[in-house]
């Protein structure tokens, strides 16, 4: 994984413990501030907490390469990112073919084409995707990297990535008719959608510190979390239509 570079200041444990405290506390309260308080706070939380992490994170020391912003890792951050959307593409595409796995895609927050297009190019990356990246991706994994070796990156980052979906997943069953299906509507089908995401994006949290730590560019997990996101919206959009015919 990427480490402090050698002309990088020296945080004292002590400091570098700290500084994953407040980031840890930072995105717990935007979580909270996010999903419980206006649909405002909602929109533009997130995206604002993650630019005042990286501003705060660089003001105590850590380095472009350390937050995954460095240009001379892009070239080969976007041959990842390719690698990862085309395998996500390929991926949905086929669920979308095949009738069993078909009803999963049935989202009803995209079952209009222009509702899934303006969520999948606008919503998604800005208010989602890129916001969460530089959060867990940049600034943690790099507060993180300054503490603990890989193994300790990779599992504390992944599991905080889980946890931080708990709120997001509240309502999961019952706004995607195939989970519906499966787990039932009532406070266990809840239960059991609320553990399956958590679970689901801590395994992806952990592809996504992979491809962090292996292309040294945040391009890489940008590409894969936009691609599971924008992409199945797309393809939720894609199942609606051709259930309706």
């Amino acid at each position: 994984m990427i480490t402090a570079t050698a002309d990088a200041p020296k945080l004292r444990p002590i400091h570098a413990w700290i500084d994953v405290a407040v980031v840890v506390a930072v995105l717990v309260a935007t979580n909270l501030i996010a999903h419980f308080t206006t649909p405002w706070a909602s929109i533009a939380t997130v995206p604002i907490a993650a630019v005042v992490l990286v501003v705060l994170t660089r003001r105590r020391g850590l380095d472009w390469a350390e937050l995954g912003l460095s240009p001379r890792h892009w070239r080969k951050g976007s041959l990842y990112a390719l690698a990862a959307a085309g395998t996500v593409v390929a991926v949905v595409a086929m669920g979308v073919a095949l009738p069993f796995t078909r009803q999963f895609f049935l989202n009803n927050r995209y079952a209009t084409v222009s509702g899934a297009v303006l969520a999948s190019m606008v919503v998604i990356p800005l208010q989602t995707v890129i916001p969460e990246e530089l959060a867990f991706r940049g600034v943690l994994q790099g507060t993180l990297g300054r503490v603990w070796g890989a193994r300790g990156v990779f599992a504390a980052g992944s599991l905080l990535f889980g946890l931080w979906h708990i709120a997001s997943s509240l309502g999961l069953t019952s706004g995607n008719t195939g989970l519906t299906h499966l787990l039932g509507g009532g406070p266990a089908g809840q239960i059991l959608g609320i553990l399956g995401a958590v679970a689901a994006t801590a395994a992806a949290g952990f592809v996504f510190t992979w491809l962090r730590s292996r292309s040294g560019s945040l391009l890489a997990p940008i590409a894969l979390h936009w691609s599971l996101n924008g992409v199945g919206a797309l393809a939720a959009a894609v199942v609606w239509h051709l259930s309706v015919r």
